[in-house]
C-alpha cells in the first residue's frame, strides 16, 4: 500500500508498506542480480549501507542455481540473508537483451541460456511461477522489451501483447497466493509500461494498464538508447496517467542526475547496475561530482574520496590507499568502492526525502542534477 505524505510540484514523498517492511520512497534499489551485489557485497552490508530494497533477477535465478532449489531452501529472503523487501525482474529484459536466438510468440518466448545453451521457454505464467518460488516481495510482470529504434507499427502490436501477457500474470499471480504452499501469499505484482519512444502509444499503454488496478506501475524500455531529453519527455507524457495512488518504478535508471529529474517528474522507485558497476572501474560519486580513483594525482592524497561522506570507506581510508588497491588489482578496491556508491546513492535518496519534506526540493535540484553526473 502506498502513502502520499507530501508534494513538491510533480515529485512525491510517500511511504510503501509491504510484507517485508515499509519502504520510504523516494528509494534507489539496489542491484543484487543474482542474489548478491557485484564487488563482494553482502546482505548485512546493504543494511549498514542504508539499503531498502534490493533487486534480483528472475532469469539469472532461474538459469541458475534454479527457482526450484531456491524454493526448497525456503525462498529468496531466507537463501540469501536478507530480511527487507526485494524486487524480482520478470525476466523479460535479459531475455531480449542476452538470447541472440528467439521466437516470440503469443504464448511466450522461445530461447536459448546464454550459460550453457540449454532451450527455455519463458511466457507470463512461467516467469510468475518462477517469481512466486523465489517469494520476493514485488513481482513484475512479463513483458516484451522492443529495441529502440523500432518503427511505430511493431512496438504497438508489442504493447498490446504485453497487455494480453499483463492480464495473463495477473490471473497466474491470483492463482499462486491462494496455494497452501506458496511462500509469500502476500507477493505484490508491478505492471510495466511500454511503447518504444512513440507519446500515443505509451499513453494509450498507460490508460489500458491502469484499468487492472496493480500494486504499482513502471516506466520500462527507457535508457535503452534513446537520449536523455527523450527519456525526461516521455515521463512527462506517462505521468499524468499513472494512479497517483501507487508506487511508480522507472526501470533500469540511472545517474545522480537522471534520479533527481525524474523525481521533479514524479518517479518514486528507481534500481540502476551504474553505481556498482561504475566503483568496479574506479569511478566514484561524489557531492562534488564524478572522480576517478585511477587518476594520477590521487597517489599521495591521504583523504576520502568526498569529505561529505560518512561511508564505511571515507570514514577509514584514503584515496591513496583506493588507488593503490585498483593498481594491485586487489579484490578489496572493488568492495570498498562498491560500498561508497551504494552508500552515496542511498545517502542521495535520503538528502531528496529531506528537501520534499522540507520544501526546498527545488533548490536541491538547482544545486544538484548537473554537479552530480559532471567529471572532476
Amino acid at each position: 500500500m502506498y502513502t502520499l505524505l507530501t508534494k513538491n510540484g510533480h515529485a512525491r514523498r510517500g511511504e510503501f508498506k509491504t510484507v517485508h517492511g515499509t519502504v520510504q520512497t523516494p528509494a534507489f534499489m539496489n542491484v543484487g542480480t543474482a542474489a548478491a551485489i557485484k564487488g563482494g557485497i553482502s546482505s548485512y552490508d546493504l543494511v549498514d549501507l542504508k539499503c531498502q530494497v534490493e533487486l534480483c533477477n528472475t532469469y539469472h535465478l532461474h538459469v541458475r542455481p534454479g527457482d526450484d532449489l531456491i524454493y526448497e531452501l525456503g525462498g529468496l529472503h531466507r537463501f540469501m540473508g536478507w530480511e527487507r523487501p526485494i524486487l524480482t525482474d520478470s525476466g523479460g529484459f535479459q531475455v531480449f537483451s542476452l538470447a541472440s536466438l528467439r521466437k516470440i510468440k503469443e504464448e511466450g518466448v522461445y530461447f536459448n541460456s546464454h550459460v550453457d545453451g540449454r532451450k527455455i521457454f519463458m511466457g507470463p505464467e512461467e516467469s510468475m511461477r518462477i517469481q512466486s518460488h523465489l517469494a520476493s516481495t514485488i513481482a513484475m510482470a512479463f513483458d516484451e522489451c522492443v529495441e529502440n529504434p523500432s518503427t511505430h507499427e511493431y512496438s504497438k502490436h508489442s504493447c498490446e501483447r504485453t497487455t494480453r501477457w499483463l492480464y495473463r500474470c495477473k490471473d497466474e499471480m491470483e492463482r499462486l497466493n491462494a496455494r497452501h504452499d506458496t511462500i509469500n501469499k502476500h507477493q505484490m505484482l508491478f505492471g510495466i509500461n511500454q511503447g518504444c519512444v512513440f507519446e500515443d502509444l505509451r499513453i494509450a499503454h498507460m490508460q489500458e494498464i491502469a484499468k487492472l488496478d496493480l500494486d504499482g506501475y513502471a516506466i520500462g524500455g527507457l535508457a535503452v538508447g534513446e537520449s536523455t531529453e527523450e527519456m525526461y519527455h516521455i515521463i512527462d507524457m506517462v505521468e499524468p496517467f499513472m494512479p497517483a495512488g501507487k508506487p511508480r518504478y522507472l526501470m533500469g535508471v540511472g545517474t545522480p542526475g537522471n534520479i533527481i529529474e525524474a523525481v521533479a517528474r514524479g518517479v518514486d522507485l528507481f534500481d540502476c547496475v551504474m553505481p556498482s558497476r561504475n566503483a568496479r572501474h574506479g569511478h566514484l560519486n561524489t557531492w562534488s561530482g564524478i572522480r576517478n580513483i585511477m587518476n594520477a594525482k590521487y597517489q599521495k592524497d591521504d583523504t576520502p574520496i568526498d569529505e561529505e561522506c560518512d561511508c564505511p570507506t571515507c570514514r577509514r581510508h584514503s584515496k591513496a590507499y583506493l588507488r593503490h588497491l585498483f593498481k594491485a588489482n586487489e579484490m578489496l578496491a572493488m568492495r570498498l568502492a562498491v560500498m561508497h556508491n551504494l552508500y552515496f546513492y542511498n545517502t542521495l535518496m535520503e538528502k531528496i526525502r529531506e528537501a520534499l519534506e522540507q520544501g526546498t526540493f527545488p533548490e536541491f535540484r538547482d544545486r544538484y542534477s548537473t554537479l552530480l553526473d559532471t567529471r572532476i
